[in-house]
């Protein structure tokens, strides 16, 4: 793929046009009496959308279906979003995109999964998505227990158990030399380990600031640049810059 090029049909999605954050401003206001704001809006955002379809590029043969979805989640975002939020529509719009092709993805598994399993899942996911609209960010696993009054690993079991399976054999490194796959890198004895790795790196990042967990987020998650995050925050890349390194050092220092 290039930049943002997807294999969508029916749109040449290297020559999409996106919205600056002053157009974006305009539009918003304009939407209830504009009529065709909304749909401005959608276009001028569609590289949103095709930036986290690259995230699930190998895990589907369907592109397509899952550009419709994200575009679902996109016009959720639109029609919800208020300029009186203060942050930046990306901030809002990509966990309603996320949720929305995750949500597509799960209801599509072929694995089954126990319905006490997807009751908790389904009601955690609930759970998360409700509190990162009104805070801004993630809830812990803990959190999510006490709410549902379930124990936290039936939590994270439920949570991970509606996740895409990958392959046994799936390769997770090539230098050129031999593979490594991820059969390779599985220990059954490290299972407690790791999961306790896992649950302190959860904390550590929940115990950051709204902004370093985006900025982190869009950085190693999302594949973005600093200047990108910068010119989507309205702040310096030197600020991007500082903002991440204070994020890692404090993950650095929760996680010793």
């Amino acid at each position: 793929m290039g930049k943002y090029k997807v294999d969508i049909s029916g749109y040449n999605t290297s020559n999409l046009e996106t919205l600056t954050s002053q157009e974006m401003k305009v539009l918003f206001e304009q939407i209830n009496t504009n009529p065709i704001a909304r749909d401005l809006l959608i276009e001028g955002n569609l590289k949103l959308v095709l930036s986290i379809l690259k995230k699930f590029y190998n895990k589907t043969d369907n592109m397509d279906d899952l550009f419709q979805i994200g575009c679902i989640g996109l016009i959720k975002a639109i029609d919800n979003f208020d300029l009186k939020y203060n942050v930046q529509f990306s901030t809002y719009a990509v966990p309603m995109i996320l949720g929305e092709i995750k949500r597509y993805m799960r209801d599509n598994n072929t694995l089954r999964i126990s319905r006490s399993l997807k009751d908790i899942a389904f009601k955690a996911i609930k759970v998360k998505e409700d509190y990162y609209q009104k805070n801004g960010y993630e809830i812990s696993y803990q959190e999510i227990a006490k709410e549902l009054g379930v124990n936290e690993f039936d939590v994270y079991n439920a949570l991970n158990a509606m996740k895409d399976p990958i392959s046994m054999y799936e390769p997770i490194y090539n230098d050129g030399g031999d593979t490594i796959y991820l059969c390779d890198q599985i220990i059954d004895e490290r299972y407690e380990t790791d999961f306790s790795k896992k649950m302190s790196l959860d904390n550590a990042v929940n115990s950051l600031n709204r902004r370093e967990k985006y900025i982190l987020d869009e950085r190693y998650v999302m594949g973005k640049t600093q200047m990108e995050i910068a010119e989507e925050l309205d702040i310096s890349q030197a600020q991007v810059s500082r903002i991440e390194k204070k994020a890692i050092k404090e993950l650095k220092k929760v996680l010793k």
